[in-house]
């Protein structure tokens, strides 16, 4: 579990202070974030946790999704009914899926289910960028290339119960990765703050 001073605030972090822009060429949104979760910090709260029927997720962030978004805060969803989520065309991309993209919902599942929610929601309104395939296929990819456990642990920031500063989270991702991260933290089962998510932008 890794946690944040317990002074630091939640509300504190929905602010959103992202020193680069990320454009889009299209217009149909401004800029993606990258969004992976800390699998600990899902399961460690008041929500119910199901493991994978692929088994325990590996000690590592996990994608929660790639979303479309606009500068104003807002973003879009749902953008296209007639493009449902069709397995075969990621069927060479499932392995990976499941280890880097994992579903911790109950009852437990093999992912479909939440990579179906993913596309259906944020994944229709990137289409005009990236197809079913390619949405999939490039989150993974940008997943590889931002290891934000790797950012961490080489700042000696791990997941062992320690509080860690908000700053010097967001100082060793930026340094890992090259990106200044927006950080989400929830409440664990004592009530204290928790890494939760980050969104690279």
């Amino acid at each position: 579990k890794m946690e944040s001073k317990g002074s630091i605030l939640i509300k504190l972090l929905l602010l959103f202070q992202l020193s680069i822009l990320c454009l889009s060429q299209q217009q149909d949104f401004d800029f993606f974030y990258l969004v992976q979760q800390w699998p600990g910090s899902f399961c460690d709260s008041k929500k119910s946790c199901c493991y994978p029927t692929t088994g325990k997720p590996a000690a590592d962030f996990g994608i929660h999704g790639l979303w479309p978004n606009y500068k104003d805060g807002t973003y879009p969803s749902n953008c296209d009914p007639n493009s449902p989520f069709d397995q075969s065309q990621i069927s060479d991309l499932t392995s990976s899926l499941q280890k880097n993209w994992p579903t911790l919902a109950c009852p437990s599942g093999d992912g479909i289910q939440f990579w179906t929610h993913e596309w259906e929601k944020h994944g229709t309104c990137s289409e005009s960028s990236l197809k079913q395939h390619d949405y999939f296929e490039t989150t993974l990819n940008l997943k590889q290339k931002s290891n934000l456990l790797e950012a961490l642990t080489s700042a000696g920031i791990q997941a062992d119960g320690n509080s860690y500063s908000l700053s010097s989270i967001k100082e060793a991702i930026e340094k890992g990765v090259g990106f200044t991260p927006f950080i989400q933290c929830n409440v664990d089962s004592s009530g204290n703050s928790q890494l939760y998510q980050v969104y690279l932008c």
